[in-house]
This record gives C-alpha cells, structure tokens and sequence, in this order.
C-alpha cells in the first residue's frame, strides 16, 4: 500500500488490487471542513462515500423530532440511564463546539450525504454504533473506573468553560468526538482499547471492505492515523477484516452478577451477625445506622437534584431496598417517578440539544431533570452504601 499524504487532513491511499481510498480528515464543528469536503468530492469524483456516523446518529441528526420518540422511563427501566447520559453529555459538547465555531456539529457529515444524493454517489455509514462503544467501554471499566468515568461525564454536562481563539483553531485540525474520546481514555487507560483502537480498526476495516474502486471517506481527522495503520496491517495480512468480536456489547458474565449480589449479601450477612453475636440491641442499633445511613444520602441527591417533593420522600423510603437488589437502583425508581410526576412536554424534547449546552437548562427541561434526578440519587446511594458498610464494620470491631 502507497500512502500518499497531500495535506494534513487528506490522504491517497493506492491498495495493491489497485483501489484507492480517500481519506478525507475534518473537525465536526468546524465551516472550512463542509468546503473541504465538498471540494474533495467534486475534484476526485469517488465512486463510494464512507461516512464517519452509525444508523443511529444519522436518523438522530436528519429527523430533528427523534429525540421525541424516546420513552426516557423505559430506558431507565431497561438500566439504560448511564447510556443515555453519556450520549447527552456527548451531545452537549459538541453543541457547545458547534457554538463558537459557527458550524453545526457533524454538518460535513450530512452535507456529504446530500451531495452523494444529489450526483447519485452510493454511500455508506462506517462507524459502530456509539451505544456499544459506550457499553463495551462501561462494562470493561472496574469500579474505580466507573466512577472516574461518571465524573468525565459530569464534568462534561456542567462545563460552562469557553474556548479560546487557539483552542478552537486546534479543534478544527481534529476530530471534537475523538477528542472527548481522547480524554477519557486519559483518565481510563484500561479502557482506551474500546474508546480509540477499537473505533480506527471498525472505521478503518468498514472503509476498506466498502464496494467500489475509488472510494472517499470523510472522517474525523483524529482518526486518520489509526486507520491509515490498519489498513497499512490489512494489506499485508497482519490482521483480518472480522470485526464480529468488537460489533457488540459484551454481555454480562456470572462473574458480574455474583458481584453485584455480593454488596447485599455482605449487608445482610454484617446485620445478621450483628443481632447474633453482639445482642438484640446492639443489633437493632446497627439495623437503624444501615436504615438512616442509606435514606440520608439519598434524600441529599434528591434535594440536589431538586426532585419534585414526593418524589423525595418516595426515593428516600425506596432506598434500603433497592440497595439490597442491583437490578433495581433507587435511580431507575426516581427516575421514573420523576418522569411520571413532571411528564416532559413536547418542547422539552425540542429543546434538548440547547439546554443540554447550559447548566440551568438540565433543571429547566424535564428530560434532562429526570436524568440528573437520577444521576444525584444513584450517586447518593452508591456514597451511602460506602459509608454504611465502613459503620457496621467498625461497629463489630
């Protein structure tokens, strides 16, 4: 394979059955990479175009109502919470991009669809969808991880923070979703195989298996190099082209349900021996510490939060028991009940990429309310299961 490189965001690749691949590098908030790529396609007239986006993005960003479709208390039930935070907080940063640059997020991505349409080009989506991406890089994290993970999405869904003129200008030589990716392997090394190797190889391998001789690829520039490697391990047979091992979330294994029984067991277990061997009293005690300890943080994340008032209390008295079952977070349950007592209206979910963008639009709109109620709660609860655990072990010592 001949690796041309006739600029910093746009390389020739010449195969060895004499194909070529275009490779055309652009930043996702940024107007000179729409020109750049229309450009490209009226100058090299490709045959194919591969886009850097998956099913579930391109309907997202063509059908501007889809977010209205969504049924926010299913997908909480269905433990899918996290997810959609992610995706929220995914959405807001490259809003807020979009933004300042001028240049709404992803628009190279569409406007190279329209013009595939319009001089009858065939095209293709070559990314994996970001969901799994997201469930491969949650369920590969261990529990510090996790938690790391959930603060990057924090951090991303309260930043108030501008760029600055240089920033921004280095923004448009890379990719703005690579470049979340990028941080967040930062802080999850264990993780980075999933957010950036995993992601070059499913674009670089889609791209290559794509049909046509002259094939044009608009990607993330982030991403070039990696796909570029890979294609380069392609040809010359170091690697195969079956990606059925990283195309879908892993599913949870016993190892991970024993684990999640075992926090309630171990509770359960220190209360029993708690009556057993230190008395009645001193049991009794210990039991009303795990009742208190438990409905105190959670009634802190749910004021928070500012959940509705009987929502609080609702969450409040749920919360011994849903700790005591990991398939039900006292999360899913204020969620839900946040969902159900302030149903979100039909500008809510118009509005959600613009509130998404500002710290008070998570309390203004009532999806994003209901995510951050759940958010506060489940992290509430999580603290309060801690605590508990370090009071009844030194009640015992």
């Amino acid at each position: 394979m001949i690796d041309e490189k006739l600029s910093d965001t746009f390389h020739r690749l010449s195969l060895s059955d004499g194909k070529q691949i275009l490779l055309v590098g652009t930043a996702h908030v940024s107007k000179e990479s729409v020109d750049e790529v229309a450009l490209a396609i009226e100058a090299e007239a490709p045959d194919h175009i591969c886009l850097e986006l998956d099913d579930g993005r391109m309907k997202n960003r063509e059908e501007q109502s889809s977010w209205s479709n969504m049924d926010i208390k299913k997908v909480l039930k269905e433990n899918k919470g996290f997810l959609l935070l992610a995706n929220m907080a995914l959405a807001s940063f490259q809003k807020r991009m979009g933004n300042q640059s001028g240049s709404a997020p992803g628009e190279e991505i569409l406007s190279a669809a329209r013009l595939a349409k319009e001089k009858e080009i065939p095209y293709s989506l070559c990314d994996r969808e970001i969901q799994v991406t997201f469930q491969r890089a949650w369920r590969k994290s261990n529990l510090w991880n996790k938690a790391k993970l959930i603060a990057t999405i924090i951090s991303a869904v309260f930043s108030s923070e501008k760029i600055s003129e240089e920033d921004l200008a280095e923004l448009k030589k890379a990719d703005v979703m690579q470049s979340m990716m990028d941080e967040m392997a930062k802080e999850l090394p264990s993780v980075k195989a999933v957010l950036i190797d995993e992601r070059d190889r499913y674009l670089a391998t889609s791209i290559y298996l794509a049909p046509g001789s002259k094939k044009l690829a608009v990607i993330g520039a982030g991403h070039q190099e990696g796909i570029v490697r890979t294609i380069q391990a392609i040809e010359e047979g170091k690697i195969g082209t079956d990606l059925s091992d990283i195309s879908q979330a892993p599913k949870a294994g016993y190892g991970g349900k024993i684990l999640g029984w075992s926090f309630p067991v171990l509770i359960v277990g220190l209360l029993v021996y708690g009556f057993v061997n230190l008395g009645q009293t001193e049991g009794i005690k210990m039991f009303w510490y795990w009742l208190a300890t438990n409905m105190t943080f959670t009634a802190i994340g749910a004021i928070l939060s500012l959940a509705h008032p009987l929502n609080t209390l609702l969450s409040i008295l749920s919360a011994p028991l849903t700790s005591l079952h990991p398939g039900i977070g006292v999360g899913m349950v204020s969620g839900v009940l946040q969902a159900t007592l302030r149903k979100p209206k039909v500008r809510d979910f118009e509005n959600l990429g613009d509130d998404a963008t500002t710290f008070k639009g998570w309390y203004r709109n009532r999806v994003l309310h209901t995510l951050l109620v759940f958010l506060f709660t489940s992290l509430g609860a999580s603290i309060g299961n801690v605590v508990v655990f370090t009071i009844l072990l030194s009640m015992l010592s």
